[in-house]
């Protein structure tokens, strides 16, 4: 019960001022000057005033509420390490049947770290946790707040918690804990493909350790040098980019004795390799409507330095020009297919023939080149069906098909093949999936036999159009037909000559992304994508190691022809490696370098200033015979909240109404009759 006393005036409280101020002035002024019955007036006037101020009496009925009080479980990475899992899970349950004694809290259990988001997986933020259990609770019912933790936490507060409650820390894990990690110094962005490039490495030890271990150096995950390296020392290291585009830069060190993880004993940088600008050479024979589209092609690929020679005089005309009039360049055989052959990436005969120009030699040269690992592109024409055609030189061992003497001409629709549909170079062209293709027409092809190599587009009769062959350690490339110019000018709307003509180009230079047989694996937040590019019809399922060493079978479907996809969910921060028949790849999934991995061992350093400001304690409970929990004790306003075998948390004072009973003290008879007594009295005491 609750009593309290309230007032429900009947009349406002400015009416009462007006009718009961004079009538008190009177009933003052008759004790002031000692009139008889001034007493009777007077308590007739409190009669009447309680009788319309009209005091009730409530009786209130009040439920109390519990104080909120919040455990915060760490379920980060970190936490995996040895038996802090163990340790966080029974201290939960422990700490859950004891406040289970206590009606006048309500618990809210928060785990944290294990968010579907990279971003959140690479701090353990404990702080941000709370907040959102605490987001509805007022101030006045926090209880306090309890966490579970390795300590290792990452948005700690300067001070004391925003909250007017304290906090508690159980720190799992066991003291005088060893590790040892591997971190980068600095490691740059870019770097050129083929150039060496410094970085550089710290290898520490947690527990003050000192000597030298071995640093093993892995690119792409290819073994390449073992390092020495001074604990506690920065060191340099240089590597040589291999290839174009993205490259794993990974660091290891061997696992210490007592060492408790060997989770930090990589480190990974990730490089974009660039490449210095490809060296090609353009040899145009005879001029035609086409030969300047593969110059202004290769001309505005900045990535490209273009060496072009247009054959405008063989050695064989003779027209009279007096030799001091001439103002050709002469070609530069040996300079370039003899001294400088090495230095291209790619050279290109656009409907040359062999009109001894090049010394039968260099056709040689040329062929020994593409077995080396160079880039054969022959645009034919009709040329190369006549008698001087190249293919009647040395380079006939390098070339993927040999003229059977016939040029078409023709009007046909350049078109796709089964094999061209799945190839990089050729697959998805704009323009290709209708029937006919939505491209114009081409009026001329050239004829072979014995085609070897891929052959991706067709012309008539399913005669081959474009081939693709390689070559020992090089690549040859051959378009039958010198009508490309047609799309490049607009005819019948033109074609996707700068696609085509440029995915040749790089294919035979070598482009990863344009590999027939390639597996890309690639981390997009906490999801691993992966991606088999394949002339097969289906090349099964993938196998994922995960940083912990775990296998896992990810499936992959047809999204293109040509091209398998797969993408999976993944709990670990770290290097995933993915393999596919005899491919393999690495993908990084999660941020690099995490800060959950940068320190590992368990702590109670870095929650003490916010608990002890708070009021509350942070303490180790890991013991000899498992986990080892303090009481729990209720306590009030600013009383102590933690001792030595105890932690505290607040009660709250706030309820909830739950209902009012009221009693008027001048209502009904009983008020009437008093106010009845008060009037006789003062009437019978004035009569007389």
């Amino acid at each position: 019960m609750d009593w309290s006393l309230a007032f429900e005036p009947l009349l406002s409280w400015a009416w009462l001022t007006v009718i009961l101020v004079p009538i008190a002035l009177l009933a003052l002024a008759g004790l002031f000057f000692r009139q008889r019955g001034a007493w009777l007036r007077f308590a007739a006037l409190v009669a009447l005033a309680a009788a319309l101020v009209n005091p009730v009496l409530l009786d209130e009925e009040r439920e109390p509420l519990k104080s909120v009080v919040a455990l915060v479980v760490d379920r980060s990475q970190s936490q995996d390490i040895g038996d802090r899992q163990a340790e966080t899970s029974a201290a939960l349950e422990g700490l859950q049947q004891r406040l289970a004694r206590f009606p006048q809290f309500e618990v809210r259990v928060v785990e944290a770290g294990r968010a579907d988001a990279a971003e959140e997986r690479t701090e353990t933020r404990l702080f941000g946790a709370l907040d959102s259990a605490f987001r509805d609770v007022p101030p006045s019912r926090i209880a306090g707040a309890v966490m579970i933790t390795d300590g290792q936490v990452h948005d700690v507060p300067a001070g004391a918690p925003a909250f007017q409650a304290p906090l508690h820390a159980l720190i799992t894990g066991d003291e005088g804990e060893r590790d040892r990690r591997i971190r980068f110094e600095n490691a740059p962005r870019f770097g050129l493909v083929g150039k060496p490039l410094q970085m550089s490495y710290r290898v520490i030890s947690t527990n003050g350790g000192e000597g030298e271990v071995d640093v093993r150096v892995s690119i792409n995950g290819e073994p390449v040098s073992t390092e020495r390296a001074v604990i506690g020392q920065p060191m340099l290291l240089d590597i040589v980019i291999p290839n174009a585009g993205r490259n794993i830069v990974e660091l290891s060190i061997p696992e210490a004795d007592g060492e408790i993880t060997d989770t930090n004993n990589r480190a990974i940088a990730i490089l974009d390799g660039i490449r210095e600008n490809l060296r090609v050479l353009l040899v145009s024979g005879e001029p035609h409507a086409g030969e300047r589209t593969w110059r202004n092609l290769l001309k505005s690929d900045a990535s490209v330095d273009l060496v072009h020679f247009t054959i405008l005089r063989p050695p064989e005309k003779q027209d009279g020009t007096p030799i001091n009039e001439l103002s050709l360049i002469a070609f530069p055989t040996r300079e370039l297919f003899v001294e400088k052959i090495d230095d291209f990436d790619l050279i290109i005969f656009d409907r040359y023939q062999h009109r001894d120009v090049l010394p039968i030699l260099y056709y040689d040269y040329i062929a020994e080149y593409v077995e080396k690992g160079g880039a054969l592109l022959i645009a034919a024409g009709p040329e190369y069906a006549g008698d001087q055609s190249i293919a009647r030189t040395p380079l006939m061992s390098a070339l993927p098909g040999m003229p059977s003497g016939q040029v078409i001409d023709q009007p046909f629709y350049p078109r796709l093949t089964e094999l061209g549909q799945r190839h990089p170079v050729t697959r998805g062209l704009e323009g290709s999936a209708s029937e006919p293709p939505h491209w114009s027409r081409w009026f001329r092809l050239v004829g072979i036999e014995r085609p070897e190599g891929e052959v991706v587009m067709k012309g008539p009769d399913e005669r081959p159009l474009l081939l693709l062959d390689r070559k020992g350690e090089g690549r040859v490339g051959m378009l039958l037909s010198d009508q490309g110019w047609l799309w490049a000018r607009g005819f019948e709307g033109g074609g996707p000559h700068v696609a085509l003509y440029r995915r040749i180009a790089h294919w035979l230079m070598k482009e990863p992304e344009l590999e027939e047989e390639r597996l890309v694996a690639n981390g997009r937040g906490m999801t691993l994508d992966v991606i088999r590019q394949t002339m097969q019809d289906d090349p099964g399922p993938a196998t994922v190691i995960s940083p912990s060493g775990k296998t896992m079978t990810l499936p992959l479907a047809s999204s293109q022809p040509g091209v398998f996809t797969g993408s999976a969910e993944v709990e670990e921060i770290g290097l995933y490696q993915v393999g596919n028949g005899d491919l393999s790849a690495l993908a990084h999934v999660g941020p690099v370098n995490a800060p959950e991995f940068a320190d590992t061992i368990s702590t109670e350093d870095i929650l003490s200033p916010p608990a002890e400001a708070s009021g509350g304690s942070v303490r180790r409970i890991a013991s000899l015979t498992g986990v080892s929990l303090p009481s729990i004790v209720p306590v009030r306003g600013s009383a102590n909240a933690s001792g030595n075998d105890w932690i505290g948390l607040r009660t709250t004072d706030d309820s909830v109404l739950k209902s009012v009973s009221r009693v008027p003290l001048f209502g009904g008879f009983f008020g009437l009759g008093l106010l009845l007594l008060a009037l006789g009295s003062m009437w019978y005491r004035e009569g007389r």
